[in-house]
């Protein structure tokens, strides 16, 4: 049998709208996902056992079933049971180049390759389409983590509509590996201070989800026009976080200093990221950026929007 290599880039948002509350306790959200080139790799092999097992180079990965990479295994194994017991077990590595718990979906990242390494690997012929389906009962990146690109997504982030990609810009990331933001903290604060905004009517709903794909930011990313997409860089989330952290909030004035087109926290961070038009000016954000604070748990990459999702990086028999 087969084992693959995978390539499973991250993720930063453009647009992250939050618009009510779902019947399902998730939060009903309008987005504009982009994939970057900073990326994790996935080695995927047979163990010859009935066991899952997760590897990883970096310590704050879990390595139990609480990994959502061992949860898309053990979701593959649990869907495809004869196929399963006709192969067996496998082992996951993850070699971690994404930062953790940074809000750039790197955890999703790695699930999105493990749902699509074993398909290959079990010659199993699922459509991207159905490997979404899958991937969306585990997390709502997880189905874009699997196409990438540049897309709209709605619902809770998993219903997706592909738009042009954006694949010619730089971008600069920066996160202090002493601090993380809970993602489900940030949304329930978000719940609680701004709740009474919140839409549930249906109508109402795809109004809203209509006005993002007429936007101005949409259109500007259509037509490349790159000051504008800068400009119009946007994150509700940013209204809990930034307050109850505010090295997060200095380091994005930070950024917002430098010659960039624009900058922004990334999901519910504590990443933020800083849009710009050549790796040139990327470089030079981030010196300033690094001198401005000169903080040793502040880390930096510098890396390119990129179109693709997870990618096969090598086979080997």
């Amino acid at each position: 049998m087969h084992s693959y290599s995978l390539i499973a880039p991250a993720k930063i948002n453009l647009h992250l709208e939050i618009i009510g509350d779902r019947p399902d306790g998730f939060h009903e959200l309008v987005m504009i996902l982009q994939s970057i080139e900073l990326a994790d790799r996935i080695d995927i092999q047979a163990n010859s056992t009935e066991s899952i097992s997760v590897h990883a180079n970096h310590p704050q990965v879990p390595l139990d079933k609480t990994n959502l990479a061992y949860r898309a295994a053990k979701l593959m194994c649990e869907a495809f049971p004869d196929v399963y017991n006709n192969f067996g077990g496998v082992d996951i590595i993850i070699k971690k180049n994404i930062p953790v718990a940074a809000g750039l979906a790197g955890g999703s990242a790695n699930a999105a390759a493990v749902l699509v390494g074993i398909n290959m690997m079990w010659e199993l012929g699922l459509t991207q389409p159905e490997l979404q389906n899958l991937a969306a009962r585990l997390g709502s990146d997880i189905p874009f983590c699997i196409s990438g690109g540049t897309a709209i997504a709605t619902g809770r982030g998993e219903k997706l509509d592909p738009i042009q990609d954006l694949t010619n810009l730089w971008v600069v990331l920066a996160k202090y590996s002493n601090l993380s933001v809970s993602t489900a903290w940030a949304y329930q604060t978000y719940r609680q201070q701004y709740g009474n905004t919140y839409v549930s009517d249906a109508e109402k709903i795809k109004s809203r989800t209509a006005k993002l794909h007429s936007s101005p930011l949409v259109s500007a990313i259509i037509h490349k026009q790159t000051k504008e997409i800068g400009k119009l860089l946007y994150n509700d989330l940013e209204k809990v976080v930034l307050p109850e952290y505010p090295q997060v909030a200095q380091l994005r004035s930070a950024f917002a200093e430098t010659e960039i087109l624009g900058t922004m926290m990334s999901g519910s961070g504590p990443t933020v990221f800083a849009l710009c038009e050549s790796e040139k000016q990327a470089l030079i954000s981030k010196q300033k950026v690094k001198e401005a604070i000169n903080d040793p748990n502040l880390d930096f990459w510098v890396t390119k929007l990129s179109s693709g999702g997870i990618q096969v990086g090598s086979t080997c028999k």
